[in-house]
């Protein structure tokens, strides 16, 4: 399927976001505005129903100031429900483009990726439904309580602006002191996990080989650094906030004793002076709830950062008509890998199969075999150059209808937490249909009788990464992976290094199926039985392209090259000595 670029369709959800948050302040204006309710009844109850006496104007307030009350109760409920729909919908929308792009990335970046987004995601969402966002939600409306401060009387105005004023400073500073601390704690705290989970998934060399001591040590080491830049950001914040406690209460009594002040002068009211007192609470409660919950608004934050950042990278693709089956073709047109620091990992690298052949990739250790299988498969993007399958970029292609005609066995088996048939047909909806092209696919790869061996045959639970299977089982169900739906492209790193004798032969009878139905191969081995079924030789040596053409003209082109060498001095031979050391293994096998 061809597919053309089209905005960052993350970075437009993240601008949803923010338009979903924007309602929520109105509705908190609203609530605030009821908070005036308590204050004003006050005010009228000292004004109206003392020096009047009327019990019926006390009635007439209190049924009011209720049905305020009660509004404001209803518009919180209301706020709460909008908050956790819009959690909720950040991670149906979000959700899925996160784990989208992680994947992308982490294929074409392996080691250097890894579900960060999607913790950073859930930590937005959390945030976004708890206590801690209301002071957000409530500080652009303390000018209100203020300017009614003001109405009361001037002195009480700027009294509460002055308090209010330092209490922000006291937040920012709060900030200052504490971001550094919380910083570094959170990028410990993240090395921590990771190095956690690499212990844990390679617990059998862990404990095999006596590494947990070393292990644990440098996992305590950032877990130490994590807690000590936590205790720290802890004290300081604890200070301010003890300190902006004190402030806030020394200038409730303030206000109280400047109102006592302003009534013994007869210029105001007894029930003035104790709703400026009220209002001034409300008006710098959200910035002392601030400080409070500092610490989950300064990890959001830097999380929403993060968010935003993949959202500017990650860009969707537009999928438009589906190609037909391709007929594997397949061209490879002056590729080239390069690393993040710019060393070429492939230089170069040109071909071409037709629908049906079989080649092998050969060359000695970090030649760029398993780099050039992946650009092929379409797992990584080459730095330049294209990889053609039935004349179509397989970069450009979308990755869904690739992958139904690709079939491509890393050299590090990975199956996933399901059962057998489920992880065959790559999470497919099984039906009869998709059972019956999973059996095929098992037998083909002469895995078919070992599956019927398992408790509940396809339909066994085989764990976490294939858990409960042997190496050599793995890789043979991931060679069925790899043959269903009967692939155009049939891509195998290393597929029998795992495999016993019995194995070995499924493996070459399956590749003898493959080139019949024109399947186009390509194959990373290092045993001279399989070699023997391919067609064409491509010898790589340091990432560049040294021979390609016919098997047994490369064999012996290489053993020409190998005889020529032979009186040089041993520096001299070991270009050439480095590509025909494999293919005196392999014929010697």
């Amino acid at each position: 399927m061809k597919t053309r670029q089209q905005p960052p369709a993350l970075q437009v959800m993240m601008k949803e976001v923010r338009r979903a948050i924007r309602p929520l302040i109105w509705f908190s204006g609203g609530i605030n505005v009821l908070m005036l309710t308590g204050a004003l009844y006050m005010l009228q109850v000292y004004h109206r129903v003392l020096s009047s006496h009327s019990l019926e104007t006390l009635v007439m307030l209190s049924l009011m100031a209720a049905a305020a009350l009660a509004t404001m109760a209803g518009l919180e409920v209301v706020r709460g429900r909008l908050l956790a729909k819009v959690g909720s919908w950040m991670n149906a929308r979000l959700g899925p483009v996160l784990l989208t792009a992680s994947v992308e990335y982490a294929a074409s970046a392996p080691g250097q990726a890894n579900a960060r987004p999607l913790r950073d995601l859930d930590q937005v969402r959390n945030f976004c439904t708890s206590p801690s966002i209301f002071p957000i939600l409530d500080a652009p409306w303390a000018p209100l309580f203020f300017a009614a401060i003001f109405v009361m009387h001037p002195w009480l105005g700027w009294l509460a602006l002055g308090g209010g004023i330092v209490l922000f400073a006291l937040a920012l500073l709060n900030e200052y002191v504490t971001r550094k601390p919380l910083t570094e704690a959170a990028g410990a705290q993240s090395r921590a996990y990771v190095q956690a989970e690499a212990a844990i998934r390679n617990a059998e060399v862990v404990q095999a080989m006596g590494m947990l001591k070393p292990l644990l040590e440098g996992w305590k080491a950032q877990q130490d650094e994590a807690n000590n830049g936590q205790l720290l950001a802890a004290n300081r914040g604890g200070v301010i906030a003890a300190i902006a406690r004190c402030h806030r209460l020394a200038l409730q009594m303030a206000i109280l004793g400047l109102g006592a002040y302003l009534v013994l002068r007869n210029e105001a009211s007894p029930g003035i002076m104790i709703s400026a007192s009220i209002l001034m609470g409300r008006a710098l409660s959200p910035v002392e709830q601030a400080i409070g919950t500092w610490k989950a608004t300064v990890g959001a934050r830097a999380a929403y950062r993060r968010l935003t950042a993949v959202a500017g990278q990650h860009r969707e693709a537009t999928p438009v008509l589906p190609l037909p089956r391709p007929k594997g073709r397949l061209e490879a047109d002056n590729l080239v890998l390069a690393r993040q620091g710019g060393e070429n990992i492939l230089k170069g690298i040109s071909f071409r199969l037709e629908p049906g052949e079989a080649m092998a990739l050969i060359g000695p250790s970090g030649a760029g075999k398993t780099s050039l299988a992946r650009i092929l498969a379409g797992a990584w993007r080459p730095s330049a150059g294209r990889a053609l399958l039935d004349g179509m970029d397989v970069a450009q292609w979308a990755a869904e209808d690739r992958g139904r005609h690709v079939g491509y066995l890393p050299q590090d088996i990975e199956l996933f937490a399901g059962t057998v048939s489920e992880n065959i047909c790559r999470f497919a909806n099984i039906n009869p249909a998709v059972f019956n092209k999973v059996v095929e696919a098992a037998q083909l790869a002469g895995v078919h009788e070992l599956i019927k061996g398992l408790p509940k045959a396809y339909g066994t639970e085989i764990g976490e990464a294939g858990a409960i299977l042997s190496g050599g089982q793995r890789q043979r169900i991931g060679l069925a992976r790899a043959l269903y739906g009967d692939p155009a492209l049939l891509i195998l790193d290393e597929p029998n290094s795992n495999l016993d004798r019995e194995g070995e032969e499924a493996l070459i009878a399956a590749l003898g199926v493959a080139k019949a139905t024109n399947t186009t191969v390509i194959l990373i081995a290092h045993r001279a039985n399989i070699l023997d079924k391919v067609d064409k030789i491509l010898v790589l040596n340091r990432g560049q392209q040294d021979l390609f053409g016919p098997r047994d003209h490369v064999f012996n082109e290489l053993a020409n090259r190998a005889s020529k060498v032979a009186h040089l001095p041993k520096a001299a031979q070991l270009p050439t000595l480095e590509v025909v050391k494999e293919i005196k293994e392999v014929k010697e096998a």
